[in-house]
């Protein structure tokens, strides 16, 4: 039948497949490298279980593709896509290392399509087996590209997020008593770093009802420009609700920046060590 038109459509494969899609999540996870790190090495058998759900729903999905058109499975496949691509497991998980599953799932399906061509050698010619096979093929492609950038997308707001807690945490006001405040600075701070600070010490010191804010520029060895700006905007913001600062540990090249700057330090206590600051203003402490 040279005119005969292909399809990938066929009751009997997608029966013969879906009777094994526990077979073959079990076939996967035994064959599985299980020092490919991130999810794949884990123990924990909460998180096995989960690993091989995940592995079967994508089976019964991929199964749907010889009975429905491959836009209609592509599209049943974006929420399990969006799900595990965002799993905290494959977030912790090497991409390359994801994709080779991919890649190996895609073997274990050509060679199920073989195994079921051989058992219906009357019905399905070498043309059809091979329609299949591209089938498969060219669709795992397209949910690998989708897989990827999902997961790059989630990583990437995952990282932001965990940035942006570590700035969080790298501009703590600590309280020395009820309404005195100290904000030691330590390492390099860029221009977002200091815009974070600038906002999350002013919230901090309202919130707290400080009335005094010592910072301790001890631990930056040097600022740009910009930085040393929104260092002293941060002052200039603290004053307006009422905050009275003092500054201390300032190296040399801070304070050449700063009078580049032309900041005027007459209104700002300045000290050459925070134990300086603190004792002038009758708080313990101990001088290293």
């Amino acid at each position: 039948m040279p005119n005969e038109q292909l399809t990938l459509k066929n009751d009997k494969l997608h029966d013969f497949l879906c009777e094994r899609n526990k077979v073959m999540t079990e076939e996967w996870y035994q064959t599985l490298d299980k020092k490919a790190g991130g999810i794949y090495s884990s123990n924990n058998p909460e998180t096995i279980e989960k690993m091989k759900q995940q592995n079967y729903e994508f089976h019964e999905v991929f199964c749907s593709m010889f009975t429905k058109d491959e836009v209609d499975c592509i599209k049943e496949f974006e929420d399990w896509i969006e799900r595990v691509a965002k799993d905290e497991g494959h977030l912790t998980t090497p991409l390359e290392s994801v994709l080779k599953e991919f890649f190996r799932t895609q073997e274990q399906y050509l060679q199920y399509i073989e195994e079921f061509a051989a058992t219906q050698k009357e019905n399905i010619s070498p043309a059809q087996v091979n329609e299949w096979n591209k089938a498969v093929v060219n669709t795992i492609n397209k949910i690998i590209l989708e897989f990827t950038v999902q997961n790059t997308k989630a990583a990437e707001n995952r990282l932001n997020a965990q940035q942006e807690m570590i700035l969080e945490m790298s501009a703590p006001v600590i309280l020395l008593t009820k309404d005195i405040g100290l904000l030691p600075l330590v390492g390099e701070i860029n221009t977002y770093r200091a815009q974070i600070m600038f906002e999350k010490v002013l919230q901090q010191c309202h919130n707290n009802s400080t009335e005094r804010l010592f910072i301790d520029l001890s631990g930056v060895p040097i600022i740009d420009t910009m930085v040393a700006h929104q260092i002293f905007q941060l002052i200039e913001g603290l004053k307006i609700i009422g905050v009275k600062t003092a500054i201390a540990g300032i190296s040399p090249v801070i304070a050449q920046t700063a009078i580049q700057l032309g900041i005027n330090f007459g209104e700002i206590e300045v000290y050459s060590k925070i134990a300086h600051a603190m004792k002038f203003h009758n708080l313990q402490v101990s001088e290293k």
